[in-house]
């Protein structure tokens, strides 16, 4: 099973309700198509860092769900359709959370033991004491 995160901005006139009702039918649209909803965050009315068909604020809400990439396809066409959406973006994250848990691995795996007098051990040559 693949993971994605999915963003995206309502407009800041669209209520509170009719948000909340899209996010739960997205939940049940991608129940429907066999993938799981694993966590829903609503970040609440945040500024834009550029404006977007005359709105300065948007309202944001992440869905990370795990599936096999059909219900993603059903995902962005309701959001595409949807009146009071005006951006969303889908990023497969599956990949990414691969090269994290290798790193973090690594990170966790001891370190084996150097012999430190080996490192600065220095052997004389023979042309060396012939000079002294």
């Amino acid at each position: 099973m693949r993971t994605y995160e999915i963003v995206f901005i309502s407009s800041p006139n669209a209520s509170d309700d009719d948000v909340k009702k899209l996010t739960s039918q997205l939940e049940h649209t991608i129940t429907d198509k066999g993938g799981k909803v694993t966590k829903v965050e609503e970040w609440g009315r945040r500024k834009l860092a550029y404006r977007i068909q005359k709105f300065d604020e948007g309202t944001y809400t992440v869905v990370y769900l795990e599936g096999t990439g059909q219900e993603v396809f059903e995902v962005e066409r309701r959001l595409r359709v949807t009146d009071f959406v005006i951006r969303h973006l889908v990023v497969r994250t599956d990949e990414d959370l691969k090269r994290a848990a290798k790193v973090k691995a690594k990170r966790k795996a001891p370190l084996a033991p150097r012999n430190v007098e080996e490192d600065f051990e220095v052997e004389a040559d023979d042309d060396d004491l012939a000079d002294e």
